[in-house]
C-alpha cells in the first residue's frame, strides 16, 4: 500500500477529504475514502453525488504520503472502497 498510488475525493471548495461515518453515534471517527484506480473515484462521483461532481476532485497520492494526510486531517484510519456502484468499504483504522 505505502508504493502505490491511491485516489482522494476532495473539495474544491473548503480542500476537505470525502470521508466515511460507519458509526453515526461517533461523528468525530471519520475514516478518509480511499480508491484504488482513478475510474473507480470517478464511477463513485458519477453514481453517488453527480450533482456535486464539479465540486470535486480526484487526487492522486502516494501511499508513503496516506500518515501525513490521516494525521493532519483527523482521520482515524481509511476507508478502501471495494465496489463504488454499490459501495462496499473495508475499513482499517490508523494504528
Amino acid at each position: 500500500m505505502l508504493t502505490s498510488s491511491h485516489y482522494l475525493l476532495r473539495s474544491t471548495q473548503d480542500g476537505s477529504y470525502l470521508s466515511a461515518r460507519p458509526n453515526p453515534q461517533q461523528p468525530d471517527r471519520r475514516y478518509l475514502l480511499l480508491f484504488g484506480e482513478n475510474f473507480e473515484a470517478r464511477s463513485y462521483l458519477n453514481t453517488h453525488a453527480p450533482d456535486f461532481s464539479d465540486r470535486i476532485t480526484i487526487e492522486t497520492v502516494a501511499g508513503s504520503q496516506l500518515k501525513g494526510v490521516l494525521e493532519r486531517w483527523g482521520f482515524v484510519g481509511i476507508a478502501q472502497v471495494q465496489d463504488p456502484l454499490v459501495p462496499t468499504l473495508q475499513f482499517f483504522d490508523r494504528s
